[in-house]
């Protein structure tokens, strides 16, 4: 089956009134130029498959980073959180946690404001 869009012709073998020697040796050259056509084209995919190996190895990097962040982070929160818990059981936590409560709001709305009018 051959395809539309593939640019080889074959050659007659022996065309009439012609030199077989010669038949042979445009033959051999056509080979040549395919041989270097193909070369180029796996030199550039060698090329092209480093390079992906090494963003996946840069990425991979970067996502284990990110991951002992996310770690470290969520750590960071939990110990929060029970002192958190802990401040609301002790007397007049609920006071404290009011208070609390307010200082964020007022926290974010002061962020809100100076990123809405920078």
């Amino acid at each position: 089956m051959r395809r539309n869009n593939y640019p080889y012709q074959p050659l007659n073998q022996h065309p009439s009134g012609s030199n077989p020697a010669a038949s042979h040796d445009s033959l051999e050259a056509e080979n040549e130029q395919a041989a270097e056509e193909l070369k180029q084209k796996i030199g550039a995919l060698k090329s092209l498959t480093i390079d992906i190996g090494n963003e996946v190895r840069y990425q991979d990097k970067l996502l284990r980073g990110i991951d002992d962040d996310m770690d470290r982070t969520s750590g960071f929160l939990g110990n929060t959180m029970t002192r958190v818990v802990r401040l609301a059981k002790q007397g007049g936590g609920a006071r404290q946690m009011c208070y609390m409560f307010l200082f964020v709001l007022f926290v974010f709305f002061i962020l809100w404001l100076t990123l809405k009018f920078k």
